[in-house]
Parts: structure tokens; C-alpha cells; sequence
């Protein structure tokens, strides 16, 4: 069985000119950094998610496509001796990341724990029987 990342945002031609901080909010163009690991029986994802809280992280299971979904905010907020801001701050951003794992896995099979801004996800190797049915085509 292989694993592939499925790619669900865009691709922007202009994303090295704009990946600056001045243009992006801080963390952005970083989030969700994934490593994966081939054990003999399964497969290891290591996620981070700085600053994230567990209750901020879902994962899904769809159609053979593992999906970990993240949202973040977070509000900073001065105001002066007489209540009135001097300044105020807020970032809200989401992510989300999807991997195909196979038809044959299921949610049982997927143990997944959050520690220290980290989401650790074991997907067990199925035998996915529509991978050996690939048909390729003719590239001219």
C-alpha cells in the first residue's frame, strides 16, 4: 500500500515573493510539517502543530483518505489605565492535510495522540486491492 499526500489548496506562482511575514501571518507557510515513518507493520505521521490545542485538532477517516483538520486563534489585547485599546491583535487560521491510507483501514485501526504540539498518528499496512487493479497511461 502507498501513502501519498493529496494536496487541497492551490498552487500560487507568487508564494516565494509573498512568503514573507510582512505578507503572511506568522506560522502560516509553516504549519503542519509532517514527517512520516515506514515501520515493518505500519506507518508513523508526526505532525506539528505549535501552539495548537488538542480540542483544535480533528481527524477524519473518508473514502481511504485520512484527514487532520487544525484551527488556531488567538487574541492580544491592550488596553491602556483607562480601558481604551492601544492596540489590538487577533490571528485565526486553519489547515488541513489529507493522506490516503487505503479503503481496507479503518478508525479502529488508527491510534493517533497529541503531546507537546505534536500529533502522532500509527496507520497499520493494508493489502488495498484497488492499487494492484492500477491501470497507467501512455504518457506521449
Amino acid at each position: 500500500m502507498d501513502m501519498m499526500l493529496v494536496p487541497r489548496r492551490n498552487f500560487d506562482l507568487f508564494d516565494d515573493i509573498f512568503d514573507d511575514s510582512f505578507f503572511m501571518p506568522k506560522n502560516d507557510n509553516k504549519m503542519m510539517r509532517t514527517d512520516i515513518e515506514e515501520k515493518d507493520n505500519n506507518y508513523e505521521l508526526a505532525i506539528d502543530l505549535p501552539g495548537m490545542k488538542k480540542d483544535n485538532v480533528k481527524i477524519s477517516l473518508e473514502d481511504g483518505y485520512l484527514t487532520v483538520h487544525a484551527k488556531q486563534e488567538s487574541k492580544n489585547d491592550e488596553k491602556d489605565k483607562h480601558g481604551k485599546y492601544i492596540r489590538r491583535e487577533r490571528y485565526y487560521g486553519e489547515a488541513s492535510r489529507s493522506f490516503y491510507v487505503g479503503d481496507e483501514v479503518t478508525e479502529e485501526d488508527i491510534k493517533a495522540k497529541f503531546e507537546d504540539g505534536t500529533l502522532k498518528i500509527e496507520v497499520p499496512k493494508k493489502e488495498n486491492k484497488q492499487i494492484k487493479n492500477k491501470k497507467y497511461i501512455e504518457i506521449k
